[in-house]
């Protein structure tokens, strides 16, 4: 298991799946008749570019730049972890929502077609997304402490603790759409993972600490989510997506 995952192979998998089942949706888009339909696939395929293939392309390239620029700050190497991930998700939810206000651009009137909760940035980063991110990132950034995960793992971990996450919110639908999850919420925390000091005392992780790297942040995140949950009980500001109109 943790060959697979330092090694980069299923990363590079379900990358490619991503992009095959991004061209199939394309295509299946582009010949449809229901046009809130057509606008979510258009808005997903938005956050792909934007986010997946600019961003992690970005990313890549830039991450070890970035290395020496971070380690030479004087601040604890967890905060910046913190920090960094939180500003990733803020990114991500910029591009999201941005997405969302553009259904006039795909056809359709805003709230017909959506892929946040609210087409209100500070809304959606508030009270319903990031705020309940950053105690995972805490979570993370203490799992880093004690084991040495590597930035491939985080990025394969953290996915699929998203892909859970989303599979609570819309069901099974979620798993046809798992290279896609993955992608955003790894790409949240694959940089913060890179940039940490690689001679920090931590213990190779064994096979039960990747479960627990998995489960542990929704736990750290439960009670955020109640106390977010119980002051803004709206879950999604718009009405359901009708298909047909």
């Amino acid at each position: 298991m943790k060959r697979i995952l330092t090694s980069g192979r299923l990363i590079a998998v379900i990358g490619i799946w991503l992009s095959i089942s991004s061209c199939l949706i394309f295509l299946i888009a582009l010949f449809s008749n229901q046009p809130n339909f057509r606008a979510v696939i258009m808005m997903a395929l938005g956050l792909i570019l934007l986010w997946v293939v600019i961003g992690g392309i970005s990313m890549r390239i830039l991450r070890d730049p970035i290395r020496i620029r971070m380690q030479a700050f004087k601040v604890d190497w967890r905060i910046q972890f913190v920090l960094l991930a939180t500003f990733l998700a803020l990114v991500e939810e910029l591009i999201t929502t941005t997405m969302t206000n553009l259904a006039p651009i795909f056809g359709v009137p805003i709230g017909a077609a959506y892929i946040t909760a609210s087409n209100n940035y500070f809304d959606v980063v508030c009270l319903h997304s990031v705020v309940v991110f950053i105690p995972m990132f805490i979570c993370w950034a203490f799992l880093l402490q004690k084991y040495n995960f590597t930035p491939n793992a985080v990025f394969l971990l953290f996915g699929i603790t998203g892909l859970t996450a989303e599979m609570s919110l819309s069901g099974l639908q979620a798993v046809t759409e798992s290279g896609l999850w993955i992608f955003v919420y790894g790409l949240m925390v694959y940089l913060p993972a890179y940039v940490i000091p690689t001679g920090r005392r931590a213990k190779t992780p064994r096979w039960w600490h990747f479960v627990l790297a998995v489960i542990l942040p929704v736990l750290f995140t439960i009670p955020v989510a109640i106390v977010v949950g119980s002051l803004h009980p709206v879950q999604i500001h718009f009405p359901q997506i009708l298909p047909n109109t």
